[in-house]
């Protein structure tokens, strides 16, 4: 059999109305919301009902762990070991997503039951990330059934709490480590950023949830009788706001900036261009980081977003000063940022500038987000391998991106089990993720599984195969 007859294999499968649309239908079917503490009966039905029966009709040892942190989503850890001279790759998947938001698609879908319109495939989980590691899956029966083996050890992880930060991976990685050991990572999540040409991504910027707070006094007061006597606590984080990004959303407080962009980095985006996709929004160009291309901005660069804020009752204003304002904020930041210290330093620069009543605490409950930034050397030889691989299907020049825009738990493999990772993106920034109508393009999906596939076959080809004495150096 052959790298091509594997292929053709798996765009069989993807072809066939039983096929990989039954498989998703299932799997998007089980209303796995993390961020839903009544849901984890259903996290733990994906995997041991969905996940589990899938790798184990490909040979697979599966063992599902409950997460170290109660009332968080568990864990589940699939093995193939085909031998202990083979090289052994670490795969990626999570099975949980943000909440439905029922009532609030277009058309009234369920975002529970697979809607296929044109070429969008519509469900919660279908894009984040139920379709990704879905196509791995049918990628990897398809070079099981061509060549019988993989000629490479594998193991994957699905977890089901990545929309909550992914709490307690780390802990359980780190507490089995030799389970979980691997020589190279490789895995889908995350969009494209030209959704006409795939792409490889080495990392992700890291996130940080924090909240400014006005705590002025109990109550609110009445306008009329207190206005110009009582300090309005909006006005006051509005202000202070102002002294942390201006008006065209450029940091002002150089602790919360990354080091000046590396001239590896600037390499890779040189031929990156961000478009927005059709139905997305229009690009505000004069936003952000002045001197900086799109692809800078968002690849190589800090932002900071205010995600929500709150002062009084928005929803049935009454004539009162309000006694409190909140501002829900967030820092997506590049390696090398000082992000242990951000809540500090921000107090600092409020304390200086005269805010000192704002006060600044990382977010707490469903507020809550932490992930560090971690990336890939360009030249890493698995980095350089994985290249080759996707151009060996695609017959074109396949870009790298440093890291993507957003953020994932690439610290657990960086800093737990010390392995290179790689991403193969196979979504696009339209896909609507996190909110009403998620959806794949079916289109792009089909050509995932291609290249996908063409991956799993060169890892176990002799005459390709990725040879762990290139990392001699």
């Amino acid at each position: 059999m052959t790298r091509q007859y594997a292929i053709d294999a798996a765009l069989a499968h993807f072809d066939d109305p039983e096929g990989f649309f039954e498989d998703l239908k299932a799997r998007v079917a089980v209303p796995t919301e993390s961020q839903n503490a009544a849901r984890l009966p259903d996290c733990y039905a994906y995997l041991e009902e969905e996940m589990r029966d899938a790798f184990e009709a490909l040979g697979y040892a599966c063992r599902v762990y409950d997460n170290p942190y109660d009332g968080c989503g568990p864990i589940l850890l699939a093995t193939r070991w085909e031998g202990d001279g083979l090289p052994t790759v670490l795969g990626y998947g999570h099975g949980d997503t943000v909440l439905g938001q029922e009532g609030q698609w277009k058309d009234n879908l369920d975002p529970w039951r697979l809607t296929k319109v044109g070429d969008k495939v519509y469900g919660r989980g279908t894009a984040d990330n139920k379709a990704q590691h879905s196509t791995h899956l049918a990628a990897l029966r398809a070079v099981l059934d061509a060549r019988g083996n993989l000629g490479f050890n594998h193991k994957f992880i699905i977890e089901t709490g990545e929309e909550n930060g992914s709490k307690g991976l780390k802990d359980l990685v780190a507490r089995e480590k030799e389970a979980f050991a691997a020589d190279v990572y490789f895995a889908s999540d995350g969009p494209r950023f030209d959704v006409a040409k795939p792409n490889l991504t080495l990392g992700n910027r890291g996130a940080f949830n924090f909240d400014l707070i006005v705590d002025l006094r109990d109550g609110g007061h009445h306008s009329g009788n207190w206005g110009g006597l009582l300090a309005n606590p909006g006005i006051i984080l509005a202000s202070a706001l102002a002294t942390v990004i201006d008006v065209n959303g450029r940091i002002l407080v150089p602790a919360l900036l990354p080091p000046p962009i590396s001239n590896s980095v600037r390499a890779l985006l040189a031929d990156v261009t961000r478009e927005t996709s059709k139905g997305g929004p229009a690009i505000d160009d004069d936003w952000g980081e002045p001197g900086l291309t799109r692809a800078e901005k968002v690849y190589a660069w800090n932002t900071f977003e205010i995600l929500a804020m709150k002062t009084g009752n928005p929803d049935n204003p009454v004539h009162a000063v309000p006694p409190k304002a909140v501002a829900h904020c967030q820092l997506r930041f590049v390696v090398g940022t000082d992000w242990q210290n951000i809540v500090p330093n921000l107090q600092a620069h409020l304390d200086a500038a005269g805010f000192g009543m704002v006060k600044v605490q990382p977010s707490t409950g469903g507020n809550a987000a932490f992930f560090h930034a971690a990336r890939t050397d360009p030249d890493h030889p698995w980095a350089k391998w994985m290249r080759a691989a996707v151009e060996r299907t695609t017959g074109e020049n396949c870009r790298m991106v440093p890291n993507s825009g957003g953020s994932i738990c690439n610290d657990v493999f960086q800093d737990v089990l010390g392995i290179p990772f790689v991403w193969l993106p196979l979504s696009y920034t339209g896909c609507s993720q996190h909110a009403p109508n998620e959806h794949i393009l079916w289109s792009l999906t089909r050509e995932g599984m291609e290249l996908v596939t063409g991956i799993y076959w060169d890892l176990g080809d002799p005459e390709t195969a990725y040879r762990l004495e290139r990392n001699a150096a």
